[in-house]
């Protein structure tokens, strides 16, 4: 993913798990109705640690109780209630854009969902032309590095979030 730097994108380090889901919790507190989060990395890259803590956030935030949030690897799509619904999608069993459609993720950011999509490459075209494109890439020297860009506009207050 191409780095950009200002109100558009960034990079910032994660030491440990526990920033990973420091991470993960201000993305969550920051995401609003409608916006489309795309997660990236290869496997073990902390994407659904990173989506767990970003919904436990939005749960929180909403008064909801803590529940579990399992990984959607074999779901494929969990959704949870807070003060918008908040989809969760694992894409990485899927063959292409003809599987992710029948998803319906298209419909539901319509409607005002939150949704938090892993391996988004399977969307192909169905990608949204407004969305935040989140990598989390394993340096050789440890921990992760998160990148983000947001594509379409409108996500500064998500990058002063990540910053």
């Amino acid at each position: 993913m191409e780095r950009i730097t200002g109100h558009a994108g960034g990079a910032r380090g994660l030491a440990d798990e526990a920033e990973t889901a420091r991470a993960g919790a201000a993305l969550g507190r920051a995401l609003r109705a409608g916006d489309v989060v795309f997660l990236s990395g290869g496997l073990g890259a902390g994407k659904t640690a990173l989506a767990r803590a970003a919904i436990a956030a939005r749960l929180a935030a909403a008064g909801r109780p803590a529940e579990e949030i399992p990984s959607p690897t074999f779901t494929l799509v969990q959704v949870y209630e807070a003060d918008a619904p908040l989809w969760h999608a694992d894409l990485y069993r899927l063959s292409g854009p003809e599987d992710a459609r029948e998803l319906g993720l298209d419909a539901a950011a319509e409607e005002g969902a939150i949704l938090l999509v892993e391996w988004p490459e399977r969307l192909g075209a169905l990608a949204p032309a407004r969305r935040l494109e989140i990598a989390l890439e394993s340096p050789e020297a440890g921990g992760r590095l998160l990148l983000w860009r947001g594509v379409g506009g409108g996500w500064d207050h998500v990058a002063e979030a990540l910053a």
